[in-house]
């Protein structure tokens, strides 16, 4: 996550912050903007989940809002930037390093149970179901279900929430998606195991809830081989 978009994010979160000494638990939303101030703060607290920021002084908050919007500026703009700047990168950091630890034991750990393979590469998959098709080439265009996850379970992507398949190039995802759906023949059911660094590696998308150095897991049903104009 971009630390402009965290300083952005956290003084509109004030909106809805500046009457609480400590979390709010109700909120009466008497008019439009009342509303419409409690949506931006829900956004807010949404998109900010899946940065490495755990807590914050809300009323330290308010307070330099308030400073700031009646012209106060106790600390220099760029002092101010600077400060924010280092702890959202020290805070990016230490969850990088306990993500690589976490992800190396999980896969440590998994790689011993029944049914695992474990490629040259690192990636780890379970056969599901085995498909009696054809297997892709790295040119060719494919269409999927899947369903991802993080190692504590979390939903981070999934077509078969949003009951539609996806079709893409094999050569348009990560690299573990590339190597897994080369293996798989068309029909297969696989469960992926993902090392970081033949996924996200220390980049992840920006908003996304998948941090640096995750491991993720994926549910892949290889539903067929495409025609190149046929990728939706």
């Amino acid at each position: 996550m971009k630390i402009r978009i965290i300083i952005t994010s956290t003084l509109l979160g004030v909106f809805f912050l500046v009457s609480c000494q400590t979390k709010l638990t109700n909120v009466n939303l008497q008019s439009e903007v009342d509303s419409v101030s409690y949506c931006i703060g829900l956004s807010i607290g949404s998109n900010l989940q899946s940065s490495p920021m755990k807590e914050i002084n809300y009323l330290a908050v308010a307070k330099g809002m308030e400073d700031g919007f009646g012209g106060k500026n106790t600390i220099d703009p760029y002092e101010a930037n600077r400060i924010i700047s280092t702890y959202m990168q020290r805070l990016e950091t230490e969850s990088s390093v306990t993500n690589k630890e976490e992800g190396d034991k999980f896969l440590a750990e998994n790689k011993t149970k029944s049914g695992i393979v474990t490629t040259e590469s690192g990636l780890q998959y379970k056969i599901i179901r085995e498909g009696t098709g054809p297997k892709p080439k790295l040119t060719d265009n494919v269409t999927v279900h899947y369903h991802g996850t993080l190692t504590d379970g979390t939903v981070f992507d999934s077509s078969v929430d949003r009951g539609e398949p996806a079709s893409f190039p094999v050569n348009g995802v990560i690299q573990g998606w590339q190597e897994a759906l080369q293996l798989m023949p068309v029909g297969s059911k696989w469960e992926l195991y993902i090392p970081s660094e033949l996924a996200y590696g220390s980049r992840p998308m920006p908003g996304s809830k998948i941090q640096a150095n995750m491991v993720l897991i994926f549910e892949v049903e290889l539903i067929s081989i495409n025609e190149p104009d046929s990728i939706k």
